[in-house]
């Protein structure tokens, strides 16, 4: 009985060391990816910028800068889908650390605030407008035509401004842009203010073919720049990097790959 009785407790001491070991993780280290910090990228389906390519991977000029970025600065990244009307209550919550989505910095929004006062900014690194879009047909050329019509834009963007500044008009928000392509299409509204960007890779093509960009009515030149909550550690180092990719070349062959050699910055040396 002795025996028996000593073998039990022997068994409960080795079980009890094992257990002990496990809780702490032994003498292991994280290695590769499990080393890595996560950086979370908030985004909304926006073509160039971010998008699914024919194999539903996420791909775009944004997606892919942003991920040379953070891999150079040791970070593995995760991308989220955000409601873009939601994008200050993301970041301010911790939900997300960036925005880094085609991202207006040099405005205010609808409640009259400027962006920057809301986010820190990163470098510009793309020029933009907003433009209206509407249906081939419509006779739509100067803004006294908008006048009684309806106009569509994402809720909380650069867009919804723009289109609330055009007289006799009505607005609708919606939750992405490429819905409001959709609307005008079905011909449930009448214009529809998006990004430059997007509009020239969907407009007058494919499933959008009757529809095109009223080019009278563009806004200003505005600049795209990735947003962090404030007093963010990571928008110097973004910056850093930003302006070392832009040296070697890497924002130049992005923005070929993405035909947006046109618009985006590749010179910082001007906003340092």
């Amino acid at each position: 009985m002795k025996k028996v009785l000593a073998l039990v407790l022997s068994l409960v001491l080795v079980v009890g060391v094992v257990a002990v070991f496990a809780a702490c993780g032994g003498d292991k280290e994280p290695t590769g990816d499990e080393a890595k910090k996560t950086v979370i990228v908030g985004y909304t389906i926006y073509e160039p910028m971010n998008y699914k390519d024919e194999n539903g991977k996420l791909v775009g000029f944004d997606t892919e800068l942003a991920e040379k970025v953070f891999g150079n600065l040791g970070y593995k990244v995760v991308f989220q889908e955000i409601d873009w009307n939601n994008k200050y209550t993301d970041l301010n919550t911790n939900t997300i650390d960036c925005v880094w989505n085609g991202f207006t910095a040099n405005t205010a929004d609808d409640d009259g605030v400027l962006r920057s006062e809301k986010v820190d900014f990163s470098y510009n690194y793309m020029e933009n407008r907003q433009v209206v879009v509407v249906k081939a047909d419509a006779g739509i050329e100067k803004a006294e035509d908008l006048n009684g019509k309806l106009g569509i834009a994402e809720s909380g963007s650069a867009g919804e401004t723009y289109a609330k500044a055009f007289e006799g008009t009505t607005f609708k928000g919606f939750t992405k842009q490429t819905d409001c392509l959709v609307d005008i299409k079905a011909g449930t509204a009448d214009f529809a203010v998006v990004d430059a960007q997007l509009a020239k890779s969907y407009v007058g093509k494919g499933d959008y073919a009757d529809l095109k960009i009223v080019d009278g009515l563009s806004s200003d030149v505005e600049y795209y720049a990735i947003g962090f909550k404030k007093g963010s550690e990571l928008t110097a180092n973004v910056n850093a990097q930003l302006d070392a990719l832009a040296k070697d070349g890497t924002i130049a062959a992005l923005a070929e790959k993405y035909g947006v050699q046109n618009t985006a910055i590749t010179d910082f040396s001007d906003q340092k």
